[in-house]
């Protein structure tokens, strides 16, 4: 695989020369902004390129979040650029002339129109999926999410999957970094899926997945990234919605949520609070083969969670040039839950040896906060910007459980107590960011530059006490009682460089970070200090063969560092036979990343995506076969490869029915050594999905999907088949501002997770089952005058219709 990814480094080396020039002599670029009256950026206005003297329309496209746009492989003439946005009266740029030198097109800004236009409606539909040269993007407003949250609607994305404890994975890795609107949450495990379990669905716009981000992010996510982008209006005025809804699995939920912006003038303030309460069910069974003797254990989880997340800020245009703003947001988490497990033990001729049963009732609370704040200073008109951002986070758990357990004889019903334990944990995490970063144009050229440095320190602490019943008095288990405390320093910069010939455009980079890592545990004694320097060098190209046709590769390496509560020694029980535990030896996982992409009219026609670990951190089970104990513990696989081959993109089948289509295949291997003794897997698998969306008269709209997901490996399990089927019905009222949705999800009921274990001496079998099966229905309501802003297609017909105008 090493070989053959040099290879084709080697090969596209060599051929993008002589594609640059032979583009270079062709066409040109036009890059530029649209901005509102007091000088802020208007993400995803359409920025059209018309052809002078009659106006005729060469090229449109939407603005990106900075406001910008870039028109390339433009023919020589006369041109000038149109702006438009909803609510906004239009602009036009003064006339240029294009050679074979790149144009900069002064800022065009937008004042608030007198009226809010309200009868104009833009016909274009954006697809599920945008497919784009360095990224994918999941348009979440395109599908019916209603009583979704966002982790749930994670799993929609190509490549996205949850193991068995919800954790994220992303191309056959857990080594994935999640950011919200650009910003990194910090958070990853138990802790990142308790946030998105509370954020719900209809708070997010969109999701973009980065197999290989540029060196101006983080290089954490051996796997990429996935930037999770919420919903915010740009409209003049107020602006927004609100929503609620009722859902009914096994057990009753219901949520209810308001998302709000107000622009005015200089400052664009926003608000969004949701909450909900969720009474869920998930059961687990187990079979175990420990020498001669077989475990068949059930355990069942009812937590009822009371949730809860918000956000709030303001953006505030200092001058023309200058802009500042704050950002909070935050969640709380309170879950009330009872855990059952029954096991039965038979020996080899299936003859009963006894059972266990365990109560394990546990109330625990989750909260975390993040303040954000940032400086913009665009320098001059040509595009040189100096930007700051300053970060806290906080995150804070705690949970308090009993542990009742009765033994059974075989074939008794009466049932005598066995170890009675309590325990006490709590944890708190503390990150404390600065980062600095520079764009500047070489004028006259097509080349930019971007330069930055980051410095950050963590600070983690853990507790857990643990108490043994003797007689009638808790004692303090001072085998298990234990103090964890963490610290990390990272400091890192970077430079990359990109340019642009024509029709093939070139990206470079490279990233440098310095880690400090101090992990102590005051119980053991355990202490491990590591310091190490690595670099990051990334690598994109992209070429525009026709107007239809494009080709893209980009390669990267990138850094996984473990969780903060991965490291933590803590041994924790989720029954009498099975415990977790951390290891405060856990090495970072290193990955080197490899993108080739082939898009026709915004159809992925192929995707060939390669990714080789090595350390990555999966949990691995180890069974004491004298105390029939199996406890999980993350450790360092010595090396994990994933080839995958994908195909897809939207089609309009009619005007009315539109498909969204996903096919990927992967083979994936995976090599280290678990207790001495070498493991070896390796499978094929595959992964299709189907969206179906149907537009019925009466402003009603028809949803059908379904996802099938084949045997695969991840980590060292095996899992096994797995799929879905989904209905939704959305009607559309109060002149399209507001609207109701009912979905029943996984209509069949066989989205779960199973897999199995084998290696060394251990064999078991897994079956994950949750409330999959749901009915939901849901109430969505615009609040403000006009429609709230929404992303459609750049060259709809009733925005070039509009343009002659």
């Amino acid at each position: 695989m090493k070989t053959l990814l040099r290879l084709r480094l080697f090969l596209l080396l060599l051929v993008l020369p002589g594609l640059a020039q032979r583009a270079a002599a062709q066409s040109a670029t036009a890059t530029g902004s649209i901005l509102d009256a007091a000088g802020q950026p208007l993400a995803f206005a359409t920025a059209v390129l018309l052809q002078l003297p009659d106006s005729t329309i060469a090229n449109s496209q939407t603005t990106t979040e900075q406001g910008g746009y870039a028109f390339t492989s433009i023919k020589p003439g006369r041109y000038c650029v149109k702006a438009l946005l909803m609510s906004y009266a239009s602009a036009r740029s003064a006339a240029f002339v294009v050679g074979k030198e790149a144009v900069t097109v002064p800022a065009l800004r937008l004042a608030p129109a007198a009226t809010a236009l309200q009868e104009v409606t833009v016909t274009g539909t954006t697809p599920i999926l945008e497919l784009h040269a360095d990224r994918t993007v999941l348009n979440v407003e395109r599908l019916n999410t209603a009583g979704e949250t966002a982790l749930e609607i994670l799993k929609k994305a190509p490549g996205v999957t949850l193991d068995k404890d919800d954790n994220i994975v992303y191309r056959g890795s857990t080594g994935v970094n999640v950011l919200i609107d650009g910003k990194l949450t910090y958070m990853s495990g138990a802790a990142l899926s308790n946030y998105l379990k509370s954020l719900p669905a209809s708070a997010i716009s969109q999701i973009e997945l980065l197999p290989n981000p540029p060196a101006s992010l983080d290089a954490a996510g051996t796997a990429g990234v996935l930037n999770i982008k919420l919903r915010r209006s740009q409209r003049p005025g107020l602006s927004g919605t609100y929503n609620l809804g009722l859902g009914q699995g096994r057990y009753e939920k219901s949520w209810a949520g308001t998302n709000l912006s107000y622009n005015v003038g200089k400052v664009r303030l926003f608000a969004r609070l949701d909450g909900g309460r969720y009474n869920s069910f998930n059961r687990l069974t187990m079979i175990r083969t420990i020498r001669d003797s077989l475990f068949n254990q059930e355990n069942v989880w009812r937590p009822l969670m009371y949730a809860g997340t918000y956000a709030t800020g303001a953006d505030v245009a200092l001058t023309a040039r200058q802009s500042i703003g704050l950002q909070l947001r935050g969640g709380l988490t309170i879950t009330d839950a009872v855990r059952t497990s029954n096991s039965v033990t038979t020996d080899a001729a299936g003859n009963p040896g006894g059972r266990r049963q365990m109560t394990n009732p546990e109330t625990s609370n989750n909260n975390n906060l993040a303040l954000n704040g940032y400086y913009r200073f665009a320098l001059d008109s040509t595009g040189r910007e100096l930007s700051a951002d300053l970060d806290y986070v906080h995150y804070a758990s705690a949970s308090n459980q009993s542990f009742r357990n009765l033994v059974f004889a075989a074939g008794s019903e009466e049932g005598r107590p066995a170890e009675q334990l309590r325990s006490a944990a709590s944890s708190e995490t503390t990150i404390r960011a600065a980062k600095i970063d520079y764009v500047h144009p070489f004028a006259g050229t097509k080349w930019r530059a971007e330069t930055g440095a980051k410095t950050s320190w963590v600070t983690s602490r853990s507790a857990i006490q643990f108490d043994k019943l003797a007689g009638s008095e808790w004692l303090l288990d001072a085998l298990r009682t234990n103090q964890f405390q963490y610290d990390e320093h990272i400091s890192a910069g970077y430079l990359s460089v990109n340019t642009s010939y024509g029709r093939l455009e070139l990206k470079a980079g490279l990233r440098g970070e310095l880690t400090q890592t101090s992990g102590h545990s005051a119980t053991t004694g355990e202490q491990v200090d590591r310091r190490y320097f690595q670099l990051f060098p990334s690598a994109f190209a992209s070429y525009k063969i026709t107007e239809q046709d494009q080709v893209s590769a980009s390669v990267s390496r990138r850094i996984t560092r473990p969780n903060y509560q991965s490291l933590n020694p803590f041994l924790n029980y989720s029954d009498f036979y099975t415990a977790q535990q951390g290891n405060p030896f856990l090495a970072p996982s290193l990955s080197q990343s490899f993108v080739f992409n082939y898009l026709h009219k915004d159809f992925q026609i192929l995707s060939l995506s390669y990714l080789h670990e090595t350390n990555s951190v999966n949990p691995i089970v180890t069974q004491n076969d004298v105390t029939k104990v199996s406890t999980s513990t993350p450790q360092n696989l010595a090396q994990a490869s994933t080839l995958t081959l994908s195909s897809g993109g939207h089609t309009d089948i009619t005007k009315w029915w539109g498909v969204d289509n996903q096919l990927s295949g992967s083979y994936t291997q995976v090599a280290t050594q678990v207790e001495n003794q070498a493991v070896r897997l390796a499978s094929y698998s595959w992964e299709a999905s189907s969206n179906h969306t149907f537009v019925l008269p009466r402003s009603y709209k028809l949803t059908v999907s379904g996802e099938y997901s084949s045997p695969a490996v991840q980590g060292l399990y095996q899992a096994k088949a797995s799929g879905s089927v989904n209905l939704g019905l959305k009607k559309q009222i109060w002149a399209e501002r507001a609207s109701f949705s009912l979905r029943v999800s996984d209509v069949f009921n066989t989205s779960r997770f199973r897999s199995t274990l084998q290696y060394n001496n251990v064999n078991q079998t897994w079956n994950n089952q949750w409330e999959s099966r749901r009915l939901t229905l849901a109430f969505t309501c615009k609040i403000g005058s006009g429609k709230t802003q929404a992303r459609h297609a750049a060259a709809s017909t009733e925005e070039e219709v509009r343009v002659g105008n």
